[in-house]
């Protein structure tokens, strides 16, 4: 009687609870909803404000919240990254040396979902304040999501990830200091930073004018102010990226002795003229600037962007093995899309060029003045980032296999001259 009382509960239980399926819908329609209530709120006080005043403010507001944007959009697309991996053959926890609780795609696009909401909820109060003349409280609405950003990333309980923060901060610091031998995490994450250095430009002047508390205002809105677009540290923060991994490659030729370090360092290095012949655009005559600065800042332009195409794909890449792009444990509507398809490395090889040679816009500090313009590319970059993964990943866990395999050969080779030696030794 009570197990018979027991299995009825359960049924009434499971009749009551709605189906994963439904939950999921729901979450959906609440998603979009909020996204229109945003939409709304964020349009209608845009246009409470004067046309003059518009452009100016939305610059601002642009500045302080595009970083994070880009962020959130980097996060989906590694979590895309990971769900791939995860169907195919290559095994991305080995190559990154991560525990068994490090995150699955699915945790990873669950942290995407709450930045894709935090951040443009936190835009939308802040639209919203300002324009209805709640200057203060607007000004606090930046400063605030990055501080709790900033909590959490360094909250030290075992709660939010704790062991997948550990490791992302760790690899960051090893990446500022390179004082230990170099990992494959450490230069994949460093070079996930070369292109993210719009995020770090930006960081660096929205940080400053948190801090000059000019947040919420437009008295900064001149180029020469302290955290101007003319200030020297916006260079300074675009390179870093650059050099660390520049010295990355230095710490490796010492550890290795392989000159193909030596040349992807140069690789690097040539990224340092672009951003410097660029800033000097503000410091120096117009017609010092236009005869002499300007061509050796296209100069390096071209250079630092035929360099980079070619490294992605004879070195990072490894073009002599490009026989496939996945091997999938099951059959699905990837592998039949992906599979053997030669437009895929058409595609690739030839995005990744136009990208590259576009990407030298967001380095130059000269050519920043159209924001909207600067965001798209430096999105496009994140995009190319993105496909730029697979195919780094890919040849990485080729390489582990091919050392795998001669490992082995070379063990069962001594091991059959030892069965010959004990052979003669009988006879």
């Amino acid at each position: 009687m009570k197990d018979l009382w027991n299995a009825s509960t359960t049924i009434s239980t499971a009749a009551i609870m709605p189906s994963p399926t439904f939950l999921w819908r729901f979450k959906v329609l609440l998603f979009f909803i909020w996204g229109f209530i945003c939409c709304k709120i964020g349009w209608d006080s845009v246009m409470r404000m004067s046309v003059e005043l518009r452009d100016r403010f939305l610059y601002e507001a642009f500045l302080y919240y595009n970083p994070l944007l880009l962020v959130t959009m980097m996060v989906w697309l590694w979590g895309i990254n990971l769900w791939v991996f995860s169907q195919s053959t290559v095994n991305y926890s080995k190559i990154f040396d991560l525990d068994q609780n490090h995150l699955t795609h699915r945790e990873i696009w669950k942290c995407a979902t709450w930045m894709t909401i935090v951040v443009p909820t936190s835009m939308t109060a802040y639209l919203y304040l300002y324009s209805h003349g709640e200057v203060p409280l607007a000004a606090s609405q930046p400063v605030l999501l990055y501080c709790a950003v900033a909590m959490i990333l360094i909250f030290p309980f075992d709660i939010f990830y704790l062991s997948s923060r550990y490791y992302f901060l760790r690899t960051l610091w090893r990446i500022v200091l390179p004082l230990q031998a170099i990992t494959f995490s450490d230069f994949f994450v460093a070079d996930i930073l070369t292109s993210m250095v719009k995020v770090f430009s930006d960081l660096e002047r929205s940080v400053c004018r948190m801090v000059h508390r000019q947040v919420a205002t437009i008295a900064w809105f001149e180029a020469d102010s302290v955290c101007g677009s003319h200030s020297v540290a916006i260079p300074i923060v675009l390179v870093l990226p650059y050099l660390f991994r520049l010295f990355q490659c230095l710490r490796q030729y010492k550890d290795m002795k392989d000159k193909t370090s030596l040349f992807n360092a140069l690789k690097y290095s040539t990224a340092v003229p672009v951003i410097f012949l660029s800033a000097l655009k503000y410091h120096v005559l117009p017609e010092k600037w236009t005869n002499f600065y300007r061509p050796l800042w296209l100069l390096s332009s071209v250079l630092n962007s035929l360099y980079s195409f070619y490294w992605d794909v004879t070195r990072d890449w490894d073009l002599s093995g490009f026989s496939r792009i996945f091997k999938f444990n099951k059959p699905h509507l990837c592998s039949y899309l992906l599979y053997g398809r030669k437009w895929v490395y058409f595609w690739v090889i030839g995005s990744n060029l136009i990208l590259r040679c576009t990407w030298t816009y967001k380095l130059s500090a000269h050519l920043r003045h159209n924001y909207l313009t600067v965001f798209t590319i430096a999105a496009l970059e994140i995009l190319r980032r993105f496909q730029w993964v697979f195919f780094r990943v890919e040849n990485e866990w080729n390489k582990m296999n091919s050392k795998s395999n001669i490992q082995l050969s070379s063990i069962e080779t001594s091991s059959e001259e030892a069965k010959l030696l004990s052979n003669d030794h009988n006879v």
